[in-house]
């Protein structure tokens, strides 16, 4: 088998960016590998995720609950797993991936009591790898940034068309409770977590990101254990 590295953190975090990066950098020396994305929004696969997220089921994320939720994602990798880089990746391929079941691991648990989370992950670790079949990651490198950073990324990405996030993106009680379920995540489950931001002056409770490349030299250094 390959190895599968993930990026995962809330949204705003940069995970498309340090992704695109990293890979960019390690085909520079030489890497043979394949980048992909979750959710596949170019895929059918993705239709129910689509349909959850522009508020068809409900106009919060809780009106879906935790396990319906997670089997839209679920649904949307296997497929992609099945028909587009699962070949590769079982030839030894090196796989970087922007989300994966970590991400339900991080939106799902947080419409949960925290007394339920592990038995959550249980549950979704084993339907994902074990029933559906698709990899385990070898690392997740999980990008932490503050809520209040991320909503302000956010909202500069849409030009300040609050209109156009989705629903998970609106909510912003749902947002802090999902950074809550991603540093226990990253906790617990042992991925590498990268503080993705800075105090803009000492002393100063505002905070502010990182630059992409200081971010991106920290993830190379720790990719550098496993690869």
């Amino acid at each position: 088998m390959g190895k599968l590295i993930i990026f995962e953190g809330l949204d705003g975090s940069g995970k498309g960016t340090q992704t695109k990066l990293t890979a960019d950098h390690l085909r520079q020396r030489g890497a043979d590998l394949r980048q992909i994305t979750f959710p596949n929004y170019e895929s059918n696969s993705s239709a129910l995720v689509k349909m959850y997220l522009a508020g068809e089921f409900g106009e919060h994320p809780d009106d879906v609950n935790a396990y319906a939720a997670s089997s839209f994602y679920a649904v949307d990798r296997f497929a992609s797993y099945k028909t587009d880089w699962g070949e590769f990746y079982r030839e030894g391929g090196l796989v970087l991936s922007d989300r994966y079941t970590t991400s339900n691991a991080v939106h799902q648990c947080s419409k949960l009591p925290p007394m339920h989370w592990d038995g959550f992950l249980n549950w979704l670790f084993d339907f994902e790898y074990k029933k559906i079949g698709i990899p385990t990651p070898d690392e997740v490198i999980y990008l932490a940034v503050d809520p209040e950073v991320s909503q302000r990324l956010l909202t500069e990405r849409y030009q300040g068309h609050e209109e156009k996030k989705d629903i998970q993106e609106k909510d912003r009680e749902y947002i802090a409770r999902s950074r809550a379920a991603a540093e226990y995540c990253a906790r617990t489950l042992g991925w590498k977590r990268i503080e993705c931001t800075e105090p803009v002056a000492p002393d100063s409770e505002e905070r502010r990101m990182r630059t992409i490349e200081s971010i991106n030299d920290e993830i190379l250094k720790e990719l550098e254990k496993v690869l």
